[in-house]
């Protein structure tokens, strides 16, 4: 069983929330709720329910053009609850300084969140 996943998305216009094109913080917790709902599948064949975010750190901003990695993984699981971290991570950034298509790959990836939470899946629901 598969205990840890990522995903990699482009930031589009369309995630851009705030002036200079700056994404909102909660689309890191909408890839954070992908990335936990994958986890489960592997881990319990349903997708389960996000309870809680124990913590939420935002460390650095994101834009649009900014590809994000984002990774979870189960830390503990009880009888019915899934703990688990996740972390989101710039690996491109657009050099809109050089042209409008410019970009970089990040030789360092810029950690832009961490979270952990806990998820719910029900008893009569864990086909695993």
């Amino acid at each position: 069983m598969e205990s840890k996943v990522m995903i990699r998305v482009r930031m589009s216009l369309k995630d851009a929330h705030y002036g200079g094109n700056l994404v909102d913080g909660a689309k890191m917790l909408e890839l954070f709720g992908d990335v936990a709902t994958e986890l489960l599948i592997r881990h319990d064949g349903d997708e389960g329910l996000f309870r809680a975010y124990d913590s939420v750190d935002f460390l650095a901003p994101v834009y649009a053009g900014d590809f994000i990695e984002a990774t979870g993984e189960i830390t503990e699981a009880g009888n019915t609850s899934r703990k688990m971290t996740f972390e989101a991570r710039k690996v491109v950034a657009p050099r809109t300084d050089i042209s409008d298509s410019a970009a970089d790959f990040l030789a360092e990836p810029i950690v832009v969140c961490r979270a952990s939470g806990t998820c719910i899946v029900p008893k009569n629901c864990q086909r695993k």
